[in-house]
């Protein structure tokens, strides 16, 4: 029983024990927040689409696109730059990228595993579209799709184990973009809100043909794409196999001659880096100071 005239100080405690908890969980939301604003991938896992069948007759949709409306060729993807997206990432620097590099080399078995020594064929039909922003060629439905996904899964682990940030919000889903509205900011002003799908109608239900799977890619989103059109490669994965001949054979030549250049331009660079932090200012070098030294005896030389 409590003493008469006696305070108890539990409500109060009770009260400030709930401001701190709301304090906590609001600087976690705040974190929470921050950490998705700093995250922006720059990087990304590809599956490069490079079969003729496929690439020319999107070439053919693309070509019947701008010509219903010329604005939007601005819109389309390029040549040489047809992708599946395996995975986003975000690398900030050389080190990042390194480790990159070794999570996509430590990916390989665990695919091959997955495949079982069978090729993995993917079969794109039909059109589809983000929001009618963008607009993609589908990957039909198949006994193909649960691999791919757990190629996916597999990939995403591998890198966030490494203390890579990778994955979006979004999740997987498979589809080989061909037009996006955002590569054209302008549009928008002049009044292409949507990509229309009466532009496509005659390819909603277009089989496009069959890629392999035969090779995944390590890109970059922002820097220079190489002269074919395809994005900066940092490195790559052949997996399941040949991609059914004579095409993948020269595939893998350009593969090989672009990690050989890669290796010589990382090079040179290094070597260039060197160079200047020896030549910085007030750090002087050889030739300078015998330089300084020969006007020296020319000046005393003269005074003489």
């Amino acid at each position: 029983m409590e003493r008469p005239g006696a305070v108890t100080d539990v409500p109060q405690i009770n009260l400030k024990r709930s401001k701190e908890n709301e304090q906590i969980k609001s600087d976690q939301i705040k974190k929470k927040k921050k950490k998705q604003k700093d995250y922006q991938p720059n990087y990304f896992l590809s599956i490069p689409i490079t079969k003729k069948e496929i690439t020319g007759g999107i070439k053919i949709l693309q070509d019947a696109i701008t010509q219903q409306d010329q604005r939007l060729a601005k819109a389309m993807v390029g040549d040489g730059s047809f992708h599946i997206t395996l995975l986003v990432m975000q690398l900030l620097n050389e080190d990042e990228v390194n480790i990159g590099i070794d999570a996509l080399l430590e990916l390989k078995p665990f695919i091959e595993e997955i495949l079982r020594g069978k090729h993995l064929t993917l079969p794109f039909q039909g059109i589809g579209t983000f929001g009618n922003q963008v607009g993609f060629v589908k990957l039909a439905e198949g006994d193909h799709i649960n691999p791919l996904l757990e190629i996916a899964e597999i990939a995403k682990r591998t890198f966030q184990e490494k203390g890579i940030p990778a994955g979006d919000s979004r999740g997987f889903k498979p589809h080989l973009t061909f037009m996006k509205l955002s590569k054209a900011p302008w549009l928008r002003k002049n009044g292409v809100k949507k990509i229309d799908p009466e532009l496509y109608e005659k390819y909603i239900s277009h089989r496009f043909g069959e890629e392999m799977l035969y090779r995944i890619d390590l890109c970059s989103m922002l820097k220079k794409k190489q002269s074919n059109g395809y994005y900066h490669c940092e490195s790559s994965i052949v997996v399941g196999g040949k991609n059914g001949g004579e095409p993948d054979d020269a595939e893998l030549v350009r593969l090989s001659t672009r990690l050989v250049e890669n290796a010589v331009l990382k090079a040179v660079q290094q070597y260039l880096d060197e160079t200047q932090n020896k030549n910085k200012p007030g750090e002087g070098s050889s030739v300078k100071t015998e330089e300084a030294d020969r006007n020296g005896n020319d000046s005393e030389n003269n005074r003489k």
